[in-house]
Parts: structure tokens; C-alpha cells; sequence
């Protein structure tokens, strides 16, 4: 088993191990941010659709020669924009119609790969190749974390107050349903650039579990948001180690590390069944949710 020294030793000598690190940390950090709002707002399918939706367009930006996350973005928007419009003008439910759409896609998706491309490549889309970032996956990254935390930034009492009670920020007069397409709007580029990093399978697992895992430490959205950027920086950093030591796979490696911390937090939380809470102290988290949503707006 290789040793921490040797690992860190091994840094300062490969690039391309130094590259896959970096790259993992942003992914971490924005995967983590984006998670919060994603699972408070029970949208977890939403971000299961979307890392599902761009597989044809990676497909169609290999045949047309440009850029994988012109052609993916791309399709994560249009993906977006159906889902809503089927459960605007339809009778069926929204999670009906992200059924519909992200299937739809990924089998889109697969057909135009399996005319583009041979199964290693397939395996590296679907499951990620850290190992393999260029420098300018490295910048595309940083440009997306770039732009994931100036959108936290500027429109959190927004996003606070959306993903806590929607009907009030309506009533408060906020344009709930530009804000939705927006955080879809990132939501996609975080997904597209976490693709070299886990793969599309992978992706929403990144997405949700650092998440997850902060939801289950607290209460405050700061808080959350600053603990699941953390587990996900400390996942990729894990799990990218577990990679190099046992030569396994740093996608499903990272991943496994964020469902371990997962499941320490389901046994260890307060907030679980296992040190539960009377009904009344529950009723008391509720409130002082809605509250602090409240004083956002104050």
C-alpha cells in the first residue's frame, strides 16, 4: 500500500497527477455548492436528468470536431427547458416528465455513440478519466467554479428563499421561475465539467452526497454549504489517493469516499432517527427554517 509520503512524493513528480488533483478539488467545490440548493429544493432527479441529457451532446460535439461542453451544455439546456415545458402544459407531474425527457436522451445519447465512438471512449464518458485532463480542462473548471461561486454570491437571499418556501418568494415577488432556469443553467455546466472527473453515471453522485451529508449536520444554509464543498474536496483528495494506491478507477474512488462519509453521518448526525428528536424539537428545526428564510428577506 502506497504510503501518504509516497503519494504527495508522487505529486511533485507526475503532472498529470497534479492536474487530476485540482481538477478534482474544483469539481469538489462545485458539485457541493450547487448540491445544497439541488436537495433542498427536492430536485435530485432534476440533477439526475441533466447529467443524463448531455450524453448526446457529447456525441454531437465528437461528430462536429468542437468543443464536448459546447455540445453537452447545450443539450443539459434543452433537457431543462422540455422537462418544464411538459409539466407546464401537460397533466402529468414533473418527476413523470424528467422520466420521460432524461430517458428519452440517454438513449439518444447511446445510439450517436455508438456511432461516434469505440467503448473505451464510451467507458471514459460514462465513468470518467481524471487522469487524462488537459490544461484546458483545467481552465474550463476553473472558469465554471469561477462562475458557480459568483452566482452563489450575488443571488443567495434569492436562492435562500426559493429553495425554502417558494409560494412566499412569490408572494415576495421574486421571478421564481427565471431563477429555476438559472440554477438549471449552472446546474449543467457543473455537470459537463464534472464529466472528465466521475463520468456522466457518476456525476449526480457528486452532486447529491456531500450534500447530503451536510444536510445532515445542520441547519443553517451557510453552514451546509461550506460543509458540503468540504466533503467534496475531501472526497476527491481520498479518493483520487485510494486511485493511485490500489489502481482503482478515481471516479467510482472518489465516490465510494463520499458515500462512506455519508453513511458516518446517518449513524453519527443528530439530526438521525438514531439520536432522535422529540416531535416538538422537530417542529422547532422546521420553524427556524422558514425563519431564517424569513430574514433573508428582511
Amino acid at each position: 500500500m502506497t504510503s501518504i509520503m509516497e503519494f504527495f512524493t508522487a505529486l511533485g513528480k507526475y503532472d498529470f497527477l497534479q492536474s487530476a488533483l485540482i481538477t478534482a478539488i474544483m469539481v469538489g467545490i462545485m458539485s457541493g455548492l450547487i448540491g445544497s440548493f439541488i436537495i433542498l429544493r427536492g430536485m435530485s432527479l432534476m440533477g439526475d436528468a441533466i447529467s443524463h441529457a448531455v450524453l448526446p451532446g457529447v456525441a454531437v460535439a465528437y461528430m462536429l470536431g468542437i468543443n464536448v461542453m459546447i455540445g453537452a451544455s447545450v443539450f443539459g439546456i434543452i433537457a431543462a427547458l422540455l422537462i418544464g415545458f411538459v409539466a407546464a402544459n401537460s397533466k402529468i407531474k414533473t418527476d413523470t416528465s424528467i422520466g420521460v425527457v432524461f430517458s428519452a436522451f440517454y438513449a439518444l445519447g447511446f445510439i450517436l455513440i455508438s456511432m461516434a465512438e469505440s467503448a473505451t471512449n464510451l467507458h471514459h464518458i460514462l465513468f470518467g478519466n481524471i487522469l487524462a485532463v488537459s490544461d484546458s480542462d483545467i481552465v474550463t473548471t476553473a472558469v465554471v467554479l469561477g462562475i458557480v461561486i459568483l452566482f452563489v454570491v450575488l443571488f443567495y437571499k434569492e436562492l435562500l428563499i426559493t429553495s425554502f418556501d417558494n409560494t412566499f418568494a412569490k408572494t415576495y415577488g421574486l421571478n421564481t421561475t427565471m431563477i429555476h432556469y438559472a440554477l438549471m443553467l449552472v446546474l449543467t455546466l457543473v455537470t459537463v465539467s464534472a464529466l472528465q472527473t466521475v463520468g456522466i453515471i457518476l456525476v449526480v453522485a457528486m452532486l447529491i452526497t456531500p450534500a447530503a451529508t451536510a444536510f445532515l449536520w445542520t441547519d443553517r444554509l451557510e453552514t451546509m454549504l461550506i460543509t458540503s464543498a468540504s466533503v467534496g474536496v475531501f472526497s476527491a483528495i481520498t479518493g483520487l489517493y485510494f486511485s493511485f494506491t490500489f489502481n482503482w478507477a478515481s471516479g467510482p474512488a472518489i465516490v465510494l469516499v463520499a458515500a462512506v462519509l455519508f453513511a458516518i453521518s446517518f449513524v453519527f448526525s443528530p439530526k438521525q432517527a438514531f439520536f432522535s428528536f422529540s416531535k416538538k424539537q422537530r417542529e422547532k428545526e422546521t420553524a427556524a427554517a422558514t425563519h431564517t428564510a424569513e430574514e433573508a428577506v428582511r
